[in-house]
């Protein structure tokens, strides 16, 4: 599961861009993992979605992850599926999948990640947490509660929710194995803020 330190989640921060020119621009800035993440479109539309983003994850030796739906994610050829708590239970979700594909879950408590690493998740995505306008994620969970998360969980923890540049350096201490991060990057030059991003990751050792 190679993320260069760094998983960028599609948005519509910006209305001007398209999913396939922001994930084109993240990419060819050097981020190396994107989930496309679309809350408004028919699962038809995500489905031919998910097909033109996987071409462009191709031509980078990218990643791409689908959310939430399985079905689509095995249909379009992604490289795997990220689940809410909401979507198809993990065990479920690898019935479809098959055991080559990656699977990840939000989780939000430490029970919720421990029972991702029991079902078999490949990894788990943590949080929010700092606040974040993204979407509806509930409170923060706050720096100590991923420090415990990181001890108690075998899989590899992504953290999400609020991540930006100002506040990353905390997270990536705590030993994390990623980042998720969609407005922080969205918002103004996609390309330099991936660069910076990724230059602050590798300054602590990812």
């Amino acid at each position: 599961m190679y993320t260069g330190g760094l998983c960028f989640v599609t948005g519509r921060e910006t209305d001007t861009l398209s999913f396939e020119e922001i994930t084109f621009r993240a990419l060819q800035a050097g981020a190396k993992w994107v989930q496309y993440r679309d809350k408004e479109r028919s699962r038809r539309e995500i489905y031919e979605e998910s097909i033109r983003l996987m071409g462009i994850a191709k031509k980078f030796d990218a990643t791409l992850i689908v959310n939430d739906h399985s079905d689509i994610a095995l249909a379009a050829g992604a490289d795997g599926v990220h689940l809410g708590q909401d979507d198809l239970p993990v065990k479920e979700a690898r019935k479809i999948m098959g055991i080559n594909r990656i699977i990840g879950i939000s989780t939000h408590t430490v029970e919720q990640a421990r029972d991702a690493g029991r079902d078999g998740a490949d990894y788990i995505g943590f949080g929010p947490v700092f606040h974040t306008t993204t979407k509806d994620a509930g409170r923060p969970t706050g720096i100590e509660m991923l420090r415990e998360i990181k001890r108690q969980v075998r899989i590899p923890v992504v953290a999400i929710g609020g991540i930006n540049a100002e506040n990353i350096r905390p997270v990536l201490e705590i030993g994390v194995d990623a980042v998720a991060v969609s407005s922080a990057i969205l918002r103004g030059d996609i390309e330099k803020n991936i660069k910076r991003f990724l230059e602050i990751i590798k300054l602590h050792g990812h």
